[in-house]
């Protein structure tokens, strides 16, 4: 297999300091193919708070993402990319999220020659149902098929998700996992000063979740979880990181909880490290980095089995697993975690200890990997 520096072009809507799943996973990889030698070219729209990065980049136009008021998506720029590769040819055209932008990515390609993959990250069909809109479910569905199959291989978090996206009639996937970095996310960053800010001291059970507050989250089943942990434990705090359309609302509904809003970095660590016991209620999740980071912050994980909760999670093990989209055995198991709080501190050593490996580097690898035997079936680069 040839071994050359590859010239990679990313499209996608999201990349740091845009904080979501996909945009933290993007620039993940985007800076490991870089330290290996790799040419990475960024396609994405030009975000309200964008400057001038330094990066190899085209910036195109945008709309904004309805209730994602920091976010655009890509409108369509096949003149644009048609006139950039013509001239600065990739050697793959890798295109991560599937909007307009994505498409006309892929039809420029095609018209050029230029090989072409693309990545799964969102379930964009599942949200349909959360916003009143379950028609839509099955034209969605049918528009990411058209999309991913169209290419060489579609890249994919986990087997958990090959197999079900491989049922509804998706090919060529290619499972490239995610990873977590573990100096950062670490129980060590717990501070009892966070802590006594939430009004918890040393002994109060922290329950967290982390990530966007939106209907698809699924975030009533946190609160009921939640209240049954505080009938066994009164004291307990539920702590809300992360910002979204539903946090106005959970906010004025239940000032007594703690509401972090959006953290990144360090303080985004900080915060899980502080925490105890990880509530993850959520049934649309494409693979779910937050739950990797909590289990990287030595915290109890609660989370139904899918996704990276499925690939990386043992029951009792090394967290606790219900079973999928089952709210009694979800509630049931938080329950269970607020009643054995020894327990639940011995499963996030343990989830610590199953996250050490899972670096990044492998990942980036695996990405290579899966780029050049796509590349090998039609021939070597340019």
């Amino acid at each position: 297999m040839d071994n050359r520096p590859l010239h990679l072009a990313l499209i996608t809507e999201t990349f740091p300091p845009e904080v979501n799943g996909v945009a933290m996973t993007v620039g993940r990889m985007a800076h490991g193919l870089a330290a290996r030698g790799h040419r990475v070219a960024l396609v994405r729209p030009r975000q309200h708070h964008h400057e001038a990065s330094g990066r190899d980049e085209l910036l195109v136009s945008g709309l904004r993402v309805p209730r994602y008021p920091d976010l655009k998506f890509g409108l369509p720029a096949t003149g644009q990319l048609l006139r950039r590769w013509r001239t600065d040819r990739p050697d793959l055209v890798v295109a991560v999220t599937e909007g307009p932008l994505g498409w006309s990515a892929l039809r420029a390609a095609r018209k050029l020659g230029i090989p072409a993959i693309s990545e799964f990250h969102t379930n964009f069909h599942s949200y349909s149902a959360h916003y009143g809109m379950a028609w839509l479910e099955r034209p969605v569905r049918g528009y990411l098929r058209r999309f991913h199959n169209r290419n060489l291989a579609t890249l994919v978090p986990s087997e958990d998700v090959r197999k079900r996206l491989a049922e509804q009639g998706f090919c060529n996937l290619e499972v490239v996992a995610r990873g977590v970095d573990t100096q950062l996310f670490d129980p060590s960053r717990r501070s009892a000063d966070l802590r006594s800010q939430w009004g918890a001291g040393e002994q109060t059970q922290v329950v967290a979740y982390v990530g966007r507050m939106a209907a698809e989250k699924n975030l009533p089943l946190v609160l009921a979880a939640f209240r049954q942990m505080q009938a066994i434990r009164p004291d307990s705090k539920l702590l809300w990181v992360g910002d979204g359309p539903e946090r106005a609302a959970l906010q004025a509904n239940h000032p007594e909880q703690c509401f972090a809003g959006m953290q990144r970095g360090v303080a985004l660590a900080d915060h899980y490290a502080s925490a105890d016991v990880f509530l993850f209620g959520s049934t649309t999740e494409t693979y779910g980095n937050v739950t990797l980071e909590a289990m990287a912050s030595g915290l109890g994980v609660i989370s139904y089995d899918y996704a990276a909760a499925r690939t990386h999670v043992r029951h009792h093990e090394n967290g606790l697993l219900a079973r999928f989209d089952d709210d009694a055995d979800f509630v049931d198991q938080a329950r269970y975690a607020a009643s054995y709080p020894s327990v639940m501190r011995a499963l996030g050593q343990a989830a610590r200890q199953t996250t050490l490996p899972l670096g990044w580097e492998a990942i980036v690898h695996r990405f290579e990997d899966v780029a050049r035997a796509a590349l090998a079936r039609v021939g070597a680069p340019n």
